[in-house]
């Protein structure tokens, strides 16, 4: 593997944590039996009553489709999904959106000739002003229905892991 000879010259063990289209537990099942330690999911989180976001942001979720969901070039050079609004309509379509830079965040960021400021978007879409802001999202966004609890998120993963792994070995004790 890539890691090894980074394992052998410091004599450590070096997890690999899987991200990026992680939806179910299924997923997450998969990635596990590839070899990750663990997965990264935020998606399916946002789209529970314990996430911080507004009920605006949520709502992005619940009704995009999957269309949607396009990668941007974020003002500090960086790609990022998110979901179509009519915020990043007027960007995409050339819009220099006014502000001024707060923050100085990212070196990476030239405030003075980006179209917008992504502190600024991000802030304003968290609070549910999604006119000035954009939701970023992960590919299965689209695929979210409903708000539900942590609680009742984590037990669908278990369920849908538990079934992932029992349907897997069930297929490895079927004679060839």
């Amino acid at each position: 593997t890539v890691l090894k000879p980074y394992e052998e010259q410091f004599n450590k063990s070096i997890p690999v944590i899987a991200a990026g289209g992680i939806y179910t537990g299924a997923d997450i099942h998969r990635f596990m039996e590839l070899g990750a330690q663990g997965v990264q999911m935020a998606t399916r989180f946002v789209a529970t009553y314990e996430c911080d976001a507004s009920m605006e942001f949520k709502e992005a979720y619940l009704n995009c489709k999957k269309e949607d969901i396009v990668i941007i070039d974020s003002p500090v050079g960086l790609p990022g999904r998110a979901i179509r609004g009519k915020f990043l309509e007027r960007v995409l379509a050339g819009s220099k959106e006014p502000f001024k830079c707060s923050w100085k965040c990212l070196k990476s960021c030239d405030f003075k000739n980006v179209p917008y400021c992504i502190g600024l978007a991000l802030t304003n879409a968290k609070k549910g002003n999604l006119e000035e802001g954009f939701a970023f999202a992960g590919a299965n966004a689209y695929r979210v229905d409903k708000i539900i609890s942590v609680k009742e998120l984590i037990g669908t993963l278990v369920e849908e892991y538990m079934a992932a792994a029992t349907q897997r070995s069930t297929k490895a004790e079927l004679p060839t």
